[in-house]
């Protein structure tokens, strides 16, 4: 059975954002738990291998913030734990994404495209650039909020 939104959208706002978000990462949180690895290794491990050069684990700590929200100290934590199970390699000041971290992400990747295809698949391309603009807006406004709060 296929499902599909109703014709009367409820409207974008706080709630609807949070559960859409907590849905697609629960198909994630899924398919990385097949790998043993969690949704903040994860991004953190992504953050190193798509990164144009080896990054300082300062560095990984700051986007991994920037993304997550996350203590710092968690953060460096994750980073313990990807070396430990060695997706990440210590190379002198800066860390480096191991064959094994390569190839996890790529087969999260590869498991992860049909379902995703699932999921956006059909949307017109005029409703995901609206949703596109508004989640940019939102998540500018909201890291503002944040900086105010914890500033």
């Amino acid at each position: 059975m296929t499902t599909t939104a109703s014709t009367t959208a409820p409207v974008a706002d706080a709630r609807t954002l949070g559960l859409a978000h907590y849905a697609a990462r629960g198909v994630l949180e899924h398919v990385l738990a097949r790998h043993g690895i969690t949704f903040q290794q994860q991004v953190v491990l992504r953050a190193a291998v798509t990164a144009d050069a080896p990054q300082t684990p300062d560095a990984l700590i700051t986007q991994g913030q920037g993304s997550l929200k996350a203590d710092p100290a968690d953060i460096r934590a994750t980073l313990d734990e990807l070396l430990a199970r060695q997706l990440l390699n210590a190379d002198g000041a800066h860390l480096r994404p191991t064959d094994a971290g390569r190839g996890l992400l790529a087969a999260v990747g590869a498991q992860t495209a049909p379902v995703t295809a699932r999921i956006w698949g059909g949307i017109p391309a005029e409703d995901l650039a609206a949703a596109g603009r508004v989640l940019a807006l939102v998540t500018e406004r909201a890291n503002t909020e944040l900086a105010a709060l914890t500033a």
